[in-house]
């Protein structure tokens, strides 16, 4: 795949993950507070999840980002860019809830406590932010840095495979609240 189609790809991909999480803030209050049976998430408290993982996320993003960008002086990339592959096996399938056995780290579980507008803000930001590093990596730069993603045992991901992860978790957590939804309903 051309490396130009595949930052398109990772960005028409980011956009319409978080456009889709967003929709679920337009829900009222008894349907985001809804807790279909015990210990399953409310919506409000998989939102919350999703800017945490985010949060998270975007760190190690930022840093392999200032990586790619310092190994263009170093390597040749252009060649690098011919056979890349974005969708690596495994990536595809972060999308699907309960696709895989998924422990998350303490300090990505939601409080609950955070108020919904403060959610949103973060997450709207935190899609400025993946756009931004996109900007920064416009000739496949991305490609030059990886780290590993312990997660359905994907390995080493580079820039823009990090980055379409992060989407594909939030639309993993989209097919939860949606579940949630037809429970309340």
């Amino acid at each position: 795949m051309d490396i130009l189609n595949v930052i398109e790809a990772v960005r028409a991909k980011l956009t319409m993950a978080f456009a889709e999480v967003d929709k679920y803030f337009g829900l009222d209050d008894d349907a985001l507070h809804f807790r279909p049976k015990a210990g399953v998430w409310t919506i409000s408290e998989i939102l919350e999840h999703i800017a945490l993982t985010n949060k998270f996320l975007l760190i190690l993003i930022e840093k392999g980002t200032q990586k790619a960008l310092k190994n263009v002086q170093e390597r040749d990339f252009e060649h690098l860019s011919g056979d890349y592959q974005l969708l690596i096996d495994g990536l595809d399938e972060v999308a699907l809830h309960n696709a895989f056995p998924w422990s998350r780290p303490e300090h990505m579980e939601p409080s609950g406590e955070i108020p919904m507008v403060e959610v949103r803000a973060w997450l709207q930001a935190q899609l400025g932010q993946c756009l931004s590093i996109l900007a920064q990596l416009p000739n496949g730069e991305g490609i030059l840095y990886q780290t590993t993603m312990t997660v359905n045992d994907l390995g080493k991901l580079d820039v823009y495979q990090y980055l379409y992860f992060l989407a594909q978790h939030a639309l993993r957590h989209c097919a939860q609240m949606q579940g949630n939804i037809n429970s309340f309903n």
